[in-house]
C-alpha cells in the first residue's frame, strides 16, 4: 500500500481550488464542543434524527419548509409522547397535512424516541453519550446508531451526527475518490475492513492538522471536486496532484 499523502497538501490543492484559504475556512462546518452536546436536550435530538430520516430521499427544501409543521405534529419532539405513539396515532399523522406523509417514515419516529429514552437512561442524556463517545472509532458511533436507530443506516447516520455538531468524516462521492487514489481503500466502502482502514487514514490526518474530522472531510471534498455524490455512488475519476 502506498503512503497517503499528508494532510497539508490536500489542504494546499484544496485552497488554490477554491480560491485561497479564506474561501476554504468559509466552508468549513461547525463542530460542537463536548458541553455543547451535553447541553442540547434529547427532544433536539429526535427533531434531528426525525429530520434526516425524512430527508433522505425527498428534497431537502420541501423538509425545511415543512419543518414547523413537524415540530407541532410531534409536540416538539418530547421523546416520551414520541415513544407512546400508537397506530392509531400514526394513522392520524399519515393524513397530518402540516408533515410530509410518509407513513414508513413516519414509523420512525416512534422507534427512534425509545431509542433516545433508553440511551438517556443508561448514559443520562443523548448528549452525554454522543458527548463521551471517541471521534478515533467514530464508525463504531455510526454503527451503533444503524443498530439501535430506525432509518439511520448508510449515510444518514453520520449526516445525523453532522447535523447534530458531533465530530465525524463524511464519506461522500469526492472523499471516496480521494482514498481510492491515496490506496486506502478500492471501492465505496461498506465492510468494517474497509470502514476501519479510512477511520484509521483519517486519524493519521487529525493527528498531523490538529483539526477535527469534520474539517478534514471537508477539506478532502473541496480538493477533488464538487460532485457531491452519495457515499453508495460511483466516485468520480481523480488522479493525484504529481509529485
Amino acid at each position: 500500500m502506498a503512503r497517503a499523502e499528508s494532510f497539508q497538501r490536500i489542504y494546499e490543492r484544496a485552497c488554490r481550488r477554491k480560491g485561497g484559504e479564506a474561501a476554504v475556512a468559509s466552508l468549513l462546518p461547525e463542530v460542537a464542543d463536548a458541553q455543547t452536546l451535553k447541553a442540547t436536550g434529547d427532544d433536539r435530538y429526535l427533531s434531528l434524527m426525525t429530520r434526516r430520516v425524512f430527508q433522505a430521499g425527498f428534497a431537502w427544501r420541501v423538509i425545511e419548509q415543512k419543518w414547523p409543521g413537524f415540530e407541532a405534529a410531534f409536540r416538539q419532539f418530547d421523546p416520551e409522547h414520541c415513544a407512546a405513539l400508537d397506530a392509531t396515532a400514526i394513522e392520524a399523522l399519515a393524513r397530518d397535512a402540516r408533515i410530509v406523509r410518509n407513513k414508513q417514515k413516519i414509523t420512525s419516529v416512534p422507534r427512534n424516541a425509545r431509542f433516545v429514552l433508553d440511551v438517556a437512561e443508561r448514559e443520562g442524556s443523548m448528549g452525554a453519550w454522543l458527548a463521551a463517545w471517541p471521534v478515533e472509532d467514530i464508525i463504531g458511533l455510526w454503527r451503533e446508531l444503524r443498530r439501535r436507530g430506525h432509518r439511520l443506516g448508510g449515510m444518514s447516520a453520520c449526516i445525523f451526527l453532522r447535523m447534530a455538531g458531533k465530530d465525524t468524516f463524511q464519506l461522500t462521492g469526492d472523499v471516496i475518490a480521494l482514498l481510492i487514489a491515496n490506496e486506502i481503500v478500492t471501492r465505496a466502502p461498506s465492510t468494517r475492513a474497509e470502514l476501519a482502514a479510512c477511520q484509521s487514514q483519517f486519524n493519521a490526518w487529525a493527528d498531523e492538522s490538529g483539526r477535527p474530522l469534520a474539517e478534514i472531510s471537508r477539506v478532502c471534498a473541496l480538493s477533488v471536486g464538487d460532485h457531491h455524490l452519495r457515499a453508495d455512488e460511483p466516485p468520480p475519476p481523480f488522479l493525484l496532484d504529481p509529485d
